[in-house]
C-alpha cells in the first residue's frame, strides 16, 4: 500500500514578501523614487565596492541580500534582520556585500520626518531613552515583525494610487512609532529635542550644506547653534565621525566631482566654484578622498580611462 505525504505549505516570510514586491517594480539595478513622498527602492545585481554617497536622516531596510555603510572608517552591516538608521545628513560610502542576478540585493529607504517623531514622543507614553551622550548619528537596529508589517502595507499602497494621499501619512506615522519602540529610540530622540546636542549639530549641518563654498570659522558656527567651540567640536565628531572642516571638505569635493562629471567643467573651474582658492590644493585633497587625481578619476568614470 502506497502512502502519499502531503507537501507542507511554507508561507513566505515578511522579508520575502517585501523582496517580491520590490522586484515586481524594479527590473534593473539602480535607485528609484516612488510616488510616496520619502520612499525609495533600490536593486543591486552584484557585490560592489564602496561608493561615495550622502545619506539623509532615514531608515534603510534590505529585503534580500546584504549591504554595508562606511562612515568615518567604521562599517555598519545590515541585512533582512538588521536595519540601518541615520539621524543626520552623513557623508558615507555604500558597499554591496551579497547580491547576484538571480537573487539581487533589494531594499527600501524611508526618509525620517523629525516633526512627526517629536509629535509622537509628546503624545506617547514611551520609555525614556538610555544615556544619549554617546549616541552617534548612524546605527544598526533590530527589525521587528510590527515594523515589517507596516512597511509591507506602505509598499502595497503603490498599487493603490487613489488611496496614497489619505493612507500613506497614516502608515508612515505608524512606522515612525515602531521606530521609537525599537532599540534605536535614543538615536531618534536625540534629533528631536530642541535643547539637545544632536538637534544643534543637525542645524549646523543644515548651515554647512547651504554655505559650504564660504570660508568656515568653526567658532562662528558653534556660536550660531549656541554651543561653545570645544563642545561643538566634540559632539560634531561624535555624531558624524568627522570634524566640521572635514565635513565641509567632503561637501566641496563631491560637488566639484559632480560639476566635472555632469556639467563638464574643468578642474580649475570646479575647484574655484566650490570655494577652493588653489587648484593644486584641490587636486591633492581630491586624490586623498577619491584615490585618483581629478582628471583621471573623471575620465575613468566616463569610460575614457
Amino acid at each position: 500500500m502506497t502512502h502519499t505525504v502531503d507537501t507542507v505549505f511554507q508561507p513566505a516570510s515578511a522579508p520575502e514578501r517585501l523582496a517580491r514586491m520590490i522586484a515586481s517594480r524594479i527590473a534593473s539595478p539602480g535607485d528609484y523614487p516612488t510616488d510616496i513622498a520619502g520612499l525609495g527602492l533600490f536593486r543591486r545585481d552584484h557585490p560592489a565596492p564602496p561608493v561615495t554617497c550622502m545619506v539623509e536622516p532615514s531608515i534603510i531596510l534590505v529585503a534580500q541580500g546584504e549591504k554595508r555603510l562606511w562612515v568615518g572608517g567604521e562599517g555598519y552591516e545590515y541585512s533582512t534582520s538588521r536595519f540601518l538608521i541615520t539621524s543626520l545628513d552623513l557623508p558615507a560610502n555604500s558597499e554591496v556585500l551579497v547580491a547576484s542576478p538571480d537573487k539581487p540585493c533589494l531594499g527600501l529607504t524611508l526618509r525620517l520626518d523629525v516633526r512627526m517623531l517629536a509629535e509622537l514622543i509628546a503624545l506617547s507614553d514611551l520609555p525614556a531613552a538610555r544615556d544619549r551622550t554617546r549616541v552617534r548619528g548612524v546605527g544598526i537596529g533590530s527589525v521587528t515583525v510590527q515594523m515589517l508589517g507596516s512597511l509591507e502595507r506602505l509598499l502595497a499602497l503603490l498599487d493603490e494610487p487613489e488611496s496614497t494621499a489619505v493612507l500613506a501619512p497614516l502608515i508612515q506615522r505608524e512606522i515612525h512609532y515602531r521606530l521609537l519602540q525599537s532599540d534605536q529610540t535614543g538615536r531618534l530622540r536625540q534629533i528631536t529635542s530642541v535643547d539637545g546636542q544632536g538637534y544643534r549639530i543637525g542645524k549646523a549641518i543644515d548651515w554647512l550644506k547651504l554655505n559650504y563654498t564660504s570660508p568656515l570659522r568653526v567658532d562662528d558656527l558653534a556660536a550660531r547653534v549656541q554651543m561653545s567651540t570645544p563642545t561643538f567640536h566634540h559632539h560634531f565628531r561624535q555624531l558624524t565621525l568627522m570634524s566640521p572642516l572635514q565635513y565641509q571638505k567632503w561637501l566641496r569635493l563631491n560637488e566639484a566631482k559632480r560639476l566635472m562629471l555632469n556639467e563638464h567643467q574643468d578642474v580649475s573651474s570646479a575647484a574655484f566654484k566650490v570655494g577652493y582658492e588653489s587648484p593644486s590644493q584641490f587636486s591633492r585633497e581630491y586624490r586623498r578622498l577619491f584615490g585618483a587625481p581629478p582628471k583621471r578619476d573623471i575620465a575613468v568614470l566616463r569610460g575614457e580611462g
